[in-house]
């Protein structure tokens, strides 16, 4: 009699669980899935081939329009602008991507400098109001110091690119209006 009594409690729990097993084990799946880090890895690689192919793309239609522009337009007047605009333009593309890979390095590195300090002044004795306090400036001063190094390194191979594209789409029409008058 009392076995009966249990097996129909079971039954009930089972039936009417405070929280249903199939949301705890996907839980349990999407958290054993994130701590791989081949999944990471995975992510990462599809995160920069979703970047490299978008940035392709638009690299392919800033040189499409630079072709247009430079063939439609025939005065010697205007033979720099096009290609000014386009070497700006392939500049900033290739800024914003190294800044964009230099992020996906700097932000692990970033988190593993925070924990340290954390935990040092942890050690160090002080009490946790203190420690949230600092911890708080710790973060607001490494985050500012971060994103000073990226802008500064994304305008630098923005500049970069940008010289170097003006003077390779000037010397490629130049050879361009060589071959035919030539």
């Amino acid at each position: 009699m009392a076995d009966m009594g249990r097996e129909e409690e079971e039954e009930e729990e089972v039936r009417t669980p405070s929280s249903p097993p199939q949301s705890q084990s996907s839980h349990m799946l999407v958290l054993s899935i994130l701590s791989k880090r081949r999944t990471w890895v995975c992510l990462f690689i599809l995160v920069y081939a979703a970047l490299l192919f978008f940035s392709w793309n638009l690299l392919k239609t800033i040189l499409s329009w630079y072709n247009n522009s430079m063939s439609s337009s025939s005065p010697p007047s205007s033979f720099g602008w096009p290609a000014l605009y386009a070497s700006v333009l392939l500049g900033v593309v290739f800024g914003l991507l190294s800044m964009v890979a230099a992020l996906a390095v700097a932000v692990p590195a970033t988190l593993v400098t925070w924990i340290t300090v954390l935990v040092l002044l942890t050690f160090c004795g002080k009490p946790r109001r203190t420690l949230v306090v600092e911890g708080r400036m710790i973060t607001a001063e490494i985050t500012g110091f971060v994103l000073k190094i990226l802008l500064k390194e994304g305008n630098v191979v923005a500049a970069i690119c940008a010289v170097l594209g003006y003077f390779a789409l000037v010397r490629r029409r130049g050879e361009v209006d060589l071959d035919k008058f030539g």
